[in-house]
């Protein structure tokens, strides 16, 4: 088995975070869903700003827009730093993911998707 990114939420901007919380991220639910991303599923983080990377899960959050990084991920980065999120399949080959691009507001900018040219043929 190969490992292929499955979905990526692109320029998600840290909104709020919380170092007593027990880890994870909070990210807001309807990015996940658009992104095609699950409650608790692993997630790797990559802070834009600051160049730190990790690996947690994610937990969805009913407000809007909102990004939250929990736990020892919130000496990660601070209010304001611009990430990506990033899942990963386990599969023969890659079949496509979805990426979602987010503005200043974590609010869907654009949508597109990862396919595999050698699947097209």
């Amino acid at each position: 088995m190969k490992t292929f990114v499955g979905a990526k939420i692109h320029g998600i901007r840290v909104t709020d975070k919380s170092v007593e919380y027990n880890g994870s991220v909070s990210v807001c639910q309807t990015l996940l869903a658009e992104a095609g991303m699950e409650a608790f599923e692993r997630v790797d983080v990559v802070n834009l700003t600051t160049g730190a990377r990790w690996t947690t899960y994610l937990l969805p959050d009913e407000e809007c827009g909102r990004f939250s990084l929990n736990g020892g991920g919130a000496r990660l980065g601070e209010i304001g730093d611009q990430c990506v999120l990033m899942t990963w399949n386990e599969e023969e080959s890659f079949s496509g993911a979805q990426v979602i691009f987010c503005d200043e507001s974590n609010r869907i900018r654009e949508r597109m998707s990862y396919t595999n040219p050698m699947v097209l043929r």
